[in-house]
């Protein structure tokens, strides 16, 4: 019998108590070589963030409070001082926040762990560091129960058999177990539901070919790469029943920012009638941003463009590079929100503060 791991034995990202380390696949390597890195340095998690050696919203969102609680554990080492702790423990939070700036999760994860803090001001520093490791652990245990509750909510709007298209990477590889877009995928492999996904290359970081392909491929599921361009085609010839993307952040109005080429997705999808859902966490729906047009957009490197999986320079050295990480379907593209306590629909104005109270409900019921 075959011992050989494949890269659902791993988990995406975690803690290790008995190095006091955040543990992590290195997504840089995938599909190549699975490397788990084991970071105890600030620098090194905040870098981690920013190269996307670990990403997806969810993933970076516990990675997050993982490392500002490791930072907040090395702080208590050096002082016994309470507001040099709160001080330190601060300027420690707006770093890891730096690293990115379009994922709602990172700031939701680090907030959260910052009224921790606060909540508990009248306990010892020693009291507050544990406070913080609890939370973090909380967090992580969470998104695998929020995944879960996505997946099941998304099993509504499909049936066995049905073609399902997907971009980037809002799988396994994005949370702690499960994915959120992909959720309904790996539910449905488990109950004999026999989809046909198409994922998405994802120019220009690939993360449909190096990672969704990858991971669902693992499982055992029937999957099918394309080039970004060949959505429309795939759609037109009646293949895809439903698209399945995650997000990086909705607006209050539902506009949701995702992977550059989403909003591709659904434009083309709107013209062959096949419906566009949002897999959401309520982490990642910031209420506080009116539409989409308020999302800062990242802007990264133009070597990503002109040089990245290339042994050579395939553009002219000198032009110039326009490398948006993400962009923003509209709301009337979409034809709704999955999120893990139901599923928004137009008008969202009305029903993602629906979908709030749901939440507030079950957290006093809990």
């Amino acid at each position: 019998m075959s011992t050989k791991k494949n890269i659902l034995d791993y988990e995406t990202v975690r803690l290790d108590d008995e190095k006091n380390a955040l543990v992590i696949i290195n997504q840089t390597k995938l599909p190549y070589e699975i490397e788990i890195l084991s970071l105890t340095e600030q620098k090194d998690i905040w870098t981690a963030i920013y190269l996307l050696q670990v990403r997806g919203a969810p993933a970076i969102g516990v990675a997050a409070a993982i490392g500002i609680y490791l930072a907040a554990l090395e702080i208590s080492k050096k002082t016994d001082n309470k507001d040099e702790f709160c001080k330190e423990f601060v300027k420690a939070k707006e770093y890891l926040a730096s690293a990115r700036p379009t994922a709602v999760n990172l700031f939701w994860a680090l907030d959260r762990m910052e009224n921790v803090a606060k909540e508990n001001v009248d306990k010892s520093i020693d009291e507050i560091v544990k406070l913080l490791h609890d939370e973090a652990i909380k967090i992580h245990d969470e998104d695998i129960w929020v995944c879960k509750q996505i997946g099941e909510y998304a099993l509504t709007l499909v049936k066995p058999g049905d073609g399902l298209l997907t971009h980037c990477n809002a799988g396994q590889l994005a949370t702690v177990k499960y994915g959120t877009a992909t959720a309904p995928m790996y539910l449905g492999h488990e109950r004999g539901y026999n989809f046909r996904i198409f994922a998405d290359e994802t120019r220009p970081l690939l993360q449909g070919a190096r990672l969704t392909s990858f991971e669902l491929h693992e499982s055992g599921m029937d999957v099918t790469l394309i080039c970004d361009n060949m959505s429309a085609m795939v759609m037109k010839n009646g293949w895809v029943n439903a698209v399945f993307v995650g997000c990086d952040r909705v607006a209050a109005n539902g506009d949701a920012a995702n992977k550059i080429g989403t909003s591709v997705v659904a434009t083309v999808a709107k013209r062959y009638n096949v419906p566009v859902y949002i897999c959401a966490p309520t982490s990642t729906i910031d209420m506080n941003t009116p539409t989409g047009a308020e999302i800062k957009i990242e802007e990264r490197k133009p070597e990503e463009v002109t040089e990245m999986w290339y042994k050579e320079r395939m553009a002219p050295v000198g032009v110039k590079v326009f490398n948006p990480a993400f962009d923003v379907t509209d709301n009337d593209l979409i034809a709704g929100i999955v999120t893990e306590f139901g599923i928004a629909t137009a008008p969202y104005d009305k029903s993602l503060p629906e979908i709030f109270e749901k939440k507030r409900k079950y957290m006093e019921g809990k």
